[in-house]
This record gives C-alpha cells, sequence and structure tokens, in this order.
C-alpha cells in the first residue's frame, strides 16, 4: 500500500468514528476495488454493511473478511472481531450452526463480553431456552452490569418460556442500566400495551426508532416504525 492509500485510510478511519459514514464507506470501496489489504478498514467496513442489512451486504461482509483474514495488518484483537462479523454474516445468510460452531471455538479460546453477547443471543435464536438460560446465566456472573446479557435472559423468558412476569424485572435493569438499547424498549412497550399505556409504548418505540439498528436486533427499525403508526392512527 502506497503512501497517499495509507494516508487516505487513515483519514477515512477517523471519518468513521466521527460518524461520517458514506463519506468512508467511500474510500474502503474504492481501496477494496485497488486491491488493498488491511484488516483495520476492511473490518470497519463489515460493521457498516452488517448494520445496513440485506442478503447481498452479509455475502459481501463474508468475502471481505476472508480476504482480511490474510492482511498484514491483522492482530489479535481485531482477529476476533473479525471472526465474530463473520459469524454474524454467517447467521444472517441462513448458517446458524456454522456461525455457532466459529464463536463456540472462539469463546473457548478467548471469552470476551462480545462472544458472550452474540452466543447468548444465537443460542436464544437456535430454540433450546434451558442452553440458553444456562450460557446467559454464566455470561451474567462474568459481568452482571452488562444490559445485553440481562436483556437476552429476559427474552428467554418472554420468549421461549412464555413466562412474562419472570422475563419483566430483566427488561427493568437492561433498561435501567442502559435505557435506549431497541430490544428492551420493544418487550417494555408490549407490557405497556397489554396495560392500557399506549402513549408509554409510543414513547419507548419511539426512542428505539432512534437508536443504531444491528442484525443482532430482535426487531428491525421497519417493525417498530409500523408499530408506532399502528398505536398512534
Amino acid at each position: 500500500m502506497g503512501i497517499m492509500d495509507s494516508f487516505r485510510l487513515r483519514n477515512a478511519l477517523i471519518q468513521h468514528r466521527k460518524g461520517n459514514i458514506e463519506e468512508a464507506r467511500a474510500v474502503y470501496e474504492e481501496m477494496y476495488r485497488k486491491g488493498v489489504v488491511s484488516a483495520q478498514y476492511m473490518i470497519s467496513w463489515s460493521y457498516i454493511l452488517l448494520r445496513e442489512g440485506g442478503e447481498q451486504n452479509f455475502l459481501k461482509v463474508k468475502e471481505i473478511l476472508a480476504k482480511a483474514q490474510k492482511a498484514p495488518d491483522l492482530t489479535p484483537q481485531n482477529r476476533c472481531d473479525l471472526l465474530v462479523n463473520y459469524a454474524v454474516a454467517d447467521y444472517k445468510t441462513g448458517n446458524l450452526e456454522k456461525s455457532l460452531e466459529l464463536l463456540e471455538r472462539l469463546h473457548q479460546k478467548n471469552p470476551c463480553g462480545e462472544t458472550y453477547n452474540v452466543l447468548g443471543y444465537l443460542y436464544i435464536e437456535q430454540g433450546d431456552a434451558q442452553k440458553a438460560l444456562a450460557f446467559n446465566q454464566s455470561a451474567l456472573e462474568y459481568d452482571d452490569e452488562d444490559p445485553v446479557t440481562i436483556d437476552n435472559i429476559g427474552q428467554i423468558y418472554y420468549r421461549l418460556l412464555q413466562d412474562k412476569e419472570q422475563a419483566l424485572p430483566y427488561f427493568q435493569k437492561a433498561h435501567e442500566i442502559k435505557p435506549t438499547q431497541i430490544d428492551t424498549l420493544w418487550f417494555l412497550s408490549r407490557y405497556d400495551i397489554e396495560n392500557g399505556q399506549v402513549d408509554d409504548a409510543v414513547e419507548k418505540l419511539e426512542t428505539a426508532r432512534e437508536g443504531r439498528f444491528s442484525p443482532l436486533n430482535y426487531v428491525t427499525k421497519q417493525q417498530v416504525e409500523d408499530e408506532i403508526a399502528a398505536l398512534t392512527k
């Protein structure tokens, strides 16, 4: 990689951190077309594509990250990020079991908050309530203030065990720790609706709508917007 390309990539990464996503993305795409292999920008680009969603983007993530594994600047930390993002893309393209196998190997070698969060959610998607609950409870022992883990446990009780009463304290605690967490707001709005508190539900959904959606959210932005429209018509 030449000096000018290196300078432009550094600037693009700075712009990305500042929230200038499209400016950064344009540089990432250009560097990729030129055959520049650098884990830093490839992993950053994969985050953009994952959040944007869509099957073509998920397939693109897998293509990019497969090449990034050979990048000379790949470190143990960004290799972990690479594998987690690859596993998420795998899950979103219909390969849940393969995604779980990859994450389980990664977690066994280097357990961290991110692997606990992603595995914890994917076990819910797998549908085995007891397995999901056991894993997320171990994640809670790792970090008892992690709002994602706490929300995961709420979802297990709500979605898999059909126990809304047991789920509620977990959603309330997750909301207390992180008031903007999208899925938590969605599930709490379900309780509001059941209790006839439609205005409170709409307020929570409007907060959720402004959040940064990811492929691991239970609800999409469109679902949230549709629900707001239905409740306010």
